[in-house]
């Protein structure tokens, strides 16, 4: 089914798009949350002010999060959790933790649908993208490390190790001899 979209819609396209669909996604999801309409004749002439309507309403958007997006960039999360011996999690670190502790630092509402990762489950930092919208997402670090321990200061030799092992070509374990 071919549909003219009123609003962007995640991984599918920006307003005044028309895409083709499955007939139940936009007979039960888009139509019905006022993201799309079916693309009829008179739809399609009305494509191109809903193109530009959505886009000069992007544009306020974005520059209205750009702050967000810039405080958001360079920010770290830590977070202390129980691990096993070879560094997996015995829980894991959710998207609705990290959009929690973006609040607690920051003051900013994220929520958790828009934090563009699976839940983590190892030790380690990791980048995490927070989509703001379709053409903003910024990266917070999320760094991982076991319960009860501090993490490395940079500069000193543990973080400096672990920093040359993280950027190392990996090694195979066993060489054969032919």
């Amino acid at each position: 089914m071919k549909v003219l979209l009123l609003k962007d819609v995640y991984k599918l396209g920006h307003a005044g798009d028309v895409k083709k669909v499955a007939d139940g996604y936009a007979r039960n999801y888009l139509i019905p949350q006022g993201l799309a309409i079916l693309a009829t004749a008179g739809a399609l002439a009305r494509a191109q002010s809903v193109r530009v309507a959505a886009d000069t309403q992007r544009v306020a958007l974005n520059t209205e999060l750009g702050g967000v997006a810039a405080q958001l960039n360079g920010l770290t999360l830590t977070f202390a959790a129980r691990a096993g011996e070879t560094g997996k999690l015995y829980g894991s670190i959710t998207t609705g933790q990290i959009a929690e502790a973006i609040q607690a630092r920051t003051g900013q509402t994220i929520d958790r649908r828009h934090v563009g990762h699976q839940p983590l489950r190892e030790l380690g930092e990791f980048r995490v993208p927070i989509r703001l919208t379709a053409d903003l997402i910024p990266q917070v670090t999320v760094l991982i490390q076991r319960e009860g321990e501090a993490p490395p200061a940079a500069g000193t030799p543990a973080a400096e190790v672990a920093a040359a092992a993280e950027h190392a070509p990996a090694i195979p374990s066993e060489t054969t001899a032919e």
